[in-house]
């Protein structure tokens, strides 16, 4: 069964990026171009308290007449967190972000956040185990890749 840790062992960066409640919207933007990431999590006295994700800003931007620069995070940002282990099945995963309407999960060990599982990298993970399992089959149906 394919788990975060694989998917986050296979990730060329697992950075976590953060930004304070109190850092400008712009700031949070800022960092997400830096790390090629579409959320940053939130901290207060370097404690976890919320994520902050494009389309935070996207719906509640400049469409509705605030300015990056002037938004503070911790204002914009989701609270409720909904969080992983290294444990956690990929298909776990895609059923918390269905049922939550989530496209980022952070990935929590031994009290640390060590990764945050993306929609795009969790697509990724789950199209590789479903590319073994056709090779699989293939194998099988065309009685190669055993040992006879």
């Amino acid at each position: 069964m394919a788990t975060v840790r694989k998917l986050l062992s296979e990730k060329n960066d697992t950075k976590v990026y953060t930004v304070a409640t109190s850092d400008t919207v712009l700031k949070a933007l800022e960092t997400m171009a830096e790390g090629n990431t579409g959320a940053v999590l939130v901290t207060e006295d370097d404690k976890i308290v919320g994520i902050f994700t494009e389309r935070d800003y996207a719906r509640q931007g400049e469409i509705k007449g605030h300015s990056a620069k002037e938004m503070i995070v911790g204002d914009f940002m989701t609270r409720k967190l909904v969080m992983v282990k290294p444990e956690t099945s990929l298909q776990e995963c895609a059923q918390l972000m269905r049922t939550y309407h989530l496209r980022h999960l952070p990935v929590l060990e031994q009290d640390n956040i060590v990764g945050i599982v993306s929609i795009r990298g969790l697509a990724e993970g789950l199209l590789e185990v479903q590319k073994g399992t056709i090779v699989q089959l293939e194998n099988y149906i065309m009685g190669t890749g055993y040992g006879h």
